[in-house]
């Protein structure tokens, strides 16, 4: 049975990643997803394709920022495959703090991710 694309699932998405448990995550993703990070050396930042390859990401994410955690600001689903996230996003890296807001913009098919393009606010 497929899930609604509703608030709450978004959350549950969310307190996915911030269990930092990469096959959790990987469970909400489509196998031939694409996760567009925001750092990366493309105009779109990384570009990420595939669950395996996404988990593989996080995983090596979490290791250079194991305190990285998204504190919800707001959450909108669009339609039954579009939802926008903003959060505040912290951790630490390399001892410097991180804090910073950012989006993420989901597309989804049924309940499952297709893809998740990641922007965060740039403080200098």
């Amino acid at each position: 049975m497929v899930r609604a694309l509703t608030v709450e699932y978004l959350q549950e998405i969310v307190a996915a990643f911030n269990s930092r448990d990469v096959e959790k995550i990987g469970s909400y993703f489509a196998p031939d997803a694409t996760f567009y990070a925001s750092r990366g050396s493309a105009v779109d930042g990384a570009r990420i394709h595939g669950r395996d390859a996404i988990k593989k990401y996080l995983a090596d994410r979490f290791q250079v920022i194991p305190d990285m955690r998204w504190d919800p600001v707001e959450d909108y689903v669009v339609d039954e495959t579009r939802a926008v996230s903003v959060w505040i996003v912290r951790g630490t890296e390399s001892g410097r703090a991180i804090e910073a807001r950012g989006v993420d913009l989901w597309e989804f098919r049924g309940d499952k991710v297709l893809n998740k393009d990641t922007y965060w606010k740039i403080r200098s």
